[in-house]
């Protein structure tokens, strides 16, 4: 039988902690009660398990994506392609971005990646400045950021990565009401009224291919603890609703834990985990403290869990350094292009996907030496799909972590 045991960690909060890739801290999520508790139930009858959602993202992973074969940000699964023509028109525009945050590695890599499109296209004459807001993740500091952006009058795109799903909305909504285009991505809104909203596959996706691995590597009975980040983030929240909801179908035992990413609770969790027997596997919903696990069942002196982490490089190279059994799902950093690159489309009159579904694929361990190769000499904080191989700068700018 599944147990779940959820944990605040002293000091984890809602708005300005880690938010890893399309997280978003939703308001209308109710945050853990005063015993540190999630409120939200498991498996089914958690509220962010959606049987339609699961099976369209499932179904996803199997689609060839469309579009160039060397450029991923420019490909896209199942899309819709929407008419631009009433957007087209002559001369460089002007990129007004909202941003949430750059407030952990993998916002900040895929920050990095867009200035250096960003160039390319000033070059080429389309996009002629991106005057950039950032929200520090704070729904209200967003919230009138894209407001301020309404009022200067002088955007002929909005580009938002929002905080929040359901209290970015409105804002969203009235970027819409300009007439300018706008652009949406990594994190949802509950409109439809962008021009195109680019995102990879989803969090539904990345629990499938995770809790699969797992299943497929481990016998029925088997123990799993689950590292999460922090409750009511909706593509973390997705990842565990999928990754426990096939647990419970293979009779996995489950256990899962918020950890605010802090290295040592993480040390102390898996610790207490191996005091009470055999920790077989280890599931997270982000790569950041992938190590810290690792290294707890070093201290420990037991055998390496088969584990899932992240693409980061930290937790690639103690994967190839153990040779333990493991996963390195992604969560698309490439994305970060897209935006830049559908704007210049749109301002041609170029057909742009309604939603733009851009591939999302997990780093096996067939696949691990190649990656440690091609990023040899980036930071352990850098994403190794960050797909930006081929822009100005390219490997200098993401090894020195220059942050504009």
């Amino acid at each position: 039988m599944r147990r779940s045991v959820r944990i605040a960690t002293a000091g984890v909060a809602l708005v300005g902690l880690f938010a890893l890739a399309g997280c978003t801290t939703d308001p209308s999520v109710a945050p853990p009660d005063a015993s540190g508790s999630a409120s939200a139930p498991a498996a089914e009858g958690n509220e962010w398990f959606d049987q339609a959602l699961f099976d369209k993202q499932d179904a996803e992973r199997d689609v060839v994506p469309e579009g160039p074969e060397d450029e991923p940000y420019l490909q896209y699964i199942n899309a819709e392609m929407v008419d631009t023509a009433a957007y087209a028109s002559e001369g460089a525009k002007k990129a007004c971005f909202a941003n949430a945050s750059i407030s952990n590695p993998w916002r900040q890599t895929g920050w990095i990646t867009m200035n250096q499109q960003l160039k390319v296209l000033q070059e080429q004459g389309a996009i002629s400045e991106m005057e950039t807001r950032d929200a520090q993740d704070s729904d209200d500091t967003q919230i009138a950021d894209i407001d301020y952006f309404i009022s200067e009058g002088n955007c002929d795109v909005f580009l938002i990565s929002p905080n929040s799903t359901a209290a970015m909305t409105p804002a969203v909504e009235r970027a819409c009401e300009t007439g300018k285009p706008v652009i949406v991505f990594d994190r949802g809104v509950n409109t439809d009224c962008p021009v195109t909203f680019i995102h990879p596959i989803g969090g539904f996706a990345w629990g499938i291919d995770t809790a699969e691995f797992l299943i497929e590597n481990l016998d029925e009975g088997a123990k799993v603890v689950g590292l999460r980040i922090l409750p009511g983030v909706d593509v973390l929240e997705q990842r565990w609703a999928a990754a426990e909801h096939l647990f419970d179908e293979a009779g996995i035992e489950a256990v899962d834990y918020f950890t605010g990413a802090d290295p040592a609770e993480i040390k102390s969790i898996i610790a207490d985990e191996l005091a009470k027997g055999d920790v077989d596997g280890i599931w997270m919903d982000a790569g950041d403290g992938a190590v810290a696990a690792i290294e707890a069942f070093e201290d420990a002196g037991v055998d390496y869990p088969v584990m899932t982490g992240e693409d980061e490089m930290s937790f690639l190279r103690k994967w190839k350094d153990t040779g333990l059994t493991g996963l390195a799902p992604v969560y698309s950093n490439f994305q970060w292009r897209t935006p830049l690159l559908a704007a210049a489309k749109i301002f041609q009159g170029e057909e742009v996907p309604k939603e733009w579904v851009l591939p999302q694929s997990p780093i096996t361990a067939e696949e691990v030496d190649q990656y440690l190769e091609a990023n040899d000499g980036m930071p352990d904080g850098h994403y190794a799909k960050f797909g930006g191989e081929n822009l100005p700068g390219y490997p200098q700018v993401w090894q020195q972590r220059q942050i504009p």
